[in-house]
């Protein structure tokens, strides 16, 4: 069990990298919304990682957007722009030492915490279901907590 959540949760970090070199933006030319996120973070230090992802990205390949953002105040915020409307989750990683990937114990456990969409927290990897939320044609605000 904790081999498999260390995998995932590795590749979870590798994708979300990548999509921090090469940002992608899921959209239809200049039409679509916002979705800002705001991310309560305990603690000072280190930069608020996301990602968006749409169902056939989700936990496989590099998300549809990347963003970062400082922690001011103790708390982070990230704004997804011209977003069509779809089916999509947020991923996200504090990244306290700022070496841009999720740091783990020796036993697989995150030292870093992290959070989804719909504030799922499960044992494991979390599952597409628990975590999608529908984007119609006004903006968002969502609050995910870590």
């Amino acid at each position: 069990m904790k081999t498999i959540l260390l995998t995932i949760m590795m590749i979870l970090t590798s994708i979300i990298l990548k999509a921090q070199d090469q940002p992608k933006t899921y959209t239809t030319g200049d039409e679509g919304v916002s979705i800002t996120v705001t991310v309560p973070v305990p603690g000072e230090g280190g930069t608020v990682i996301a990602g968006l992802y749409n169902e056939e990205t989700f936990l496989k390949s590099a998300p549809l957007n990347g963003q970062e953002s400082d922690i001011v105040d103790g708390k982070a915020t990230v704004t997804f722009k011209n977003v069509t409307p779809g089916t999509y989750a947020i991923t996200l990683f504090h990244d306290k030492n700022g070496n841009k990937q999720m740091d783990f114990e020796p036993n697989g456990m995150p030292k870093e915490m992290y959070g989804v969409s719909n504030n799922v927290m499960s044992m494991g990897p979390p599952q597409w279901n628990n975590a999608k939320f529908e984007v119609g044609q006004e903006s968002l605000s969502l609050e995910i907590v870590m």
